[in-house]
This record gives C-alpha cells, sequence and structure tokens, in this order.
C-alpha cells in the first residue's frame, strides 16, 4: 500500500481525531521552522519574557520584529495542510487541532476558533499582560512609530503578542484541554513536528497510554517513531489530500 492509503485507512477506521501541529506544517506556506539552519533562531536570538517585562529596550526591538514582520509568522496563506485538517474537523471525524504554531493558519484555513488549541499562542493579535484584554496589532503602530511604551488603556499593563515567549508559562487552560484532548481520542495524528519541546512533546505519548494509535508525519525521523503505529517522512499537504480523497468520495 501507498502511504495514503496507509494513512486513509488509519483515518477511516476512526472516530475521534485529535490532530497535533508543528512548525512543519506551515514551511509549505513559506513560513520558516525554528531550529532548522536558516530558520528564526538562527538569524536571531529570542527574547526571552522576562527580559521583554523588564527592559523597555527589549520591548522596544520585540515590537520591531513584529511590525517588521521579522519572523515572518503573519501574512502568509494556509496550504494544502492547513485546509485538509479543516475537513477533517469539518467532517465530524477530528475533534480539534492542537498547534505549537502561531500563525492562526489552521483558523484561516476554516478550523472553527473553538476546535483550534494553541498552546503557544498567536501572533496575529496581542494581549494585555495583566487583564488579558485583546489589541489588534495594526492600531498599535502608531505608539510604537511614536517611540511609546505600548501599555494596556484599560489596567496600564504592558501589551504583548498573544504568543508564549521563553520563560513565559504555558497557558494552563489550553494545556489541560490539549491533555484532555489526547486522553479521549482514538487516533494522534502528527503533522510536522520534532516532537523534542516539552510539555507539548509529551501529548502522543499520553494519547498512545491512553489507547490511541499515533501517527508521525514530519520530514525528520522524531525520538517517538519507536512508538508509532505508523511513520510517514513526506511532505504534508500531498499526502492528507491524497489520504483524504476516499474519505471525501464516500461523504
Amino acid at each position: 500500500m501507498s502511504a495514503a492509503a496507509d494513512l486513509s485507512s488509519l483515518l477511516a477506521t476512526s472516530e475521534r481525531i485529535v490532530v497535533f501541529t508543528g512548525a512543519g506544517i506551515s514551511t509549505e506556506s513559506g513560513i520558516p521552522d525554528f531550529r532548522s539552519p536558516g530558520g528564526v533562531w538562527s538569524r536571531m536570538s529570542p527574547i526571552y519574557f522576562q527580559d521583554f517585562v523588564a527592559s523597555r529596550d527589549m520591548r522596544r526591538e520585540a515590537w520591531r520584529r513584529v511590525f517588521n514582520k521579522v519572523g515572518g509568522w503573519t501574512g502568509a496563506e494556509p496550504n494544502a495542510g492547513h485546509y485538509a485538517v479543516a475537513r477533517l474537523i469539518g467532517s465530524g471525524k477530528a475533534s480539534s487541532v492542537i498547534t505549537q504554531n502561531v500563525d492562526n493558519l489552521h483558523q484561516s484555513a476554516g478550523a472553527p476558533d473553538d476546535r483550534v488549541i494553541e498552546i503557544h499562542g498567536n501572533a496575529s493579535y496581542a494581549k494585555c499582560l495583566q487583564c488579558e484584554k485583546r489589541f489588534e496589532l495594526e492600531p498599535l503602530r502608531p505608539r510604537w512609530e511614536a517611540d511609546e511604551d505600548i501599555t494596556c488603556d484599560v489596567c496600564g499593563g504592558l501589551i504583548k503578542t498573544a504568543t508564549i515567549s521563553f520563560g513565559q508559562a504555558m497557558p494552563e487552560a489550553a494545556m489541560a484541554r490539549a491533555v484532555a484532548e489526547a486522553r479521549a481520542c482514538d487516533l494522534f495524528l502528527v503533522l510536522g513536528s520534532s516532537l523534542v519541546v516539552y510539555p507539548a512533546a509529551s501529548l502522543p505519548l499520553i494519547a498512545k497510554d491512553a489507547g490511541a494509535r499515533l501517527v508521525i508525519v514530519n520530514r525528520e525521523p522524531t525520538e517517538q517513531d519507536g512508538v508509532a503505529d505508523l511513520v510517514l517522512n513526506t511532505e504534508i499537504g500531498a499526502l492528507l489530500t491524497a489520504a483524504l480523497a476516499p474519505l471525501n468520495s464516500v461523504q
């Protein structure tokens, strides 16, 4: 059987799929990953949360990266992989997508907001670190251009993009929901994650321990390949499009 046929068979015999996505699904949209040569952190050092909070200069640098789109995380379009995930959710086969990505592309592809669990946050908007009010990015630009410190108009707290920075606490509610989803699924489908960043990388193991089948689709091998039921080292978009074709024809 082909890789697509193998995956299609597992999808067809599953009733509650949880999809878990990493940077590899979005590189097919032109978004750089973090750790590979040429990735984001090979071009610039991350700004740690405590430095953002403590230093006005670091906040200025963080906002410079946002408005100059240095990271490349915003402005891209969803690819075939994102649309395939949205179709899985829309069909009722998948209950949710847990994503390490901050690019908002699952929502842009049509996945409902309430089915997308963002465990590393979202780069497409900002939040007050104190009262958690949401702010859209562009209306904040004039304050950055005027060399102002960008603070909340409600409580005076610092505003930061809604991503989870190094040193920042993981979102408790999102992580609790992700763990619950992992425990409840019968198929855990990893797409484009190297599975090296914890606690996110513990989720496939939680699902496997709870009795789910585990599928890993990633260009490079991962440390969890040995416990997976199916490992496919290939491009995500083309594979999912082919794997979903038989399912689409019977719906």
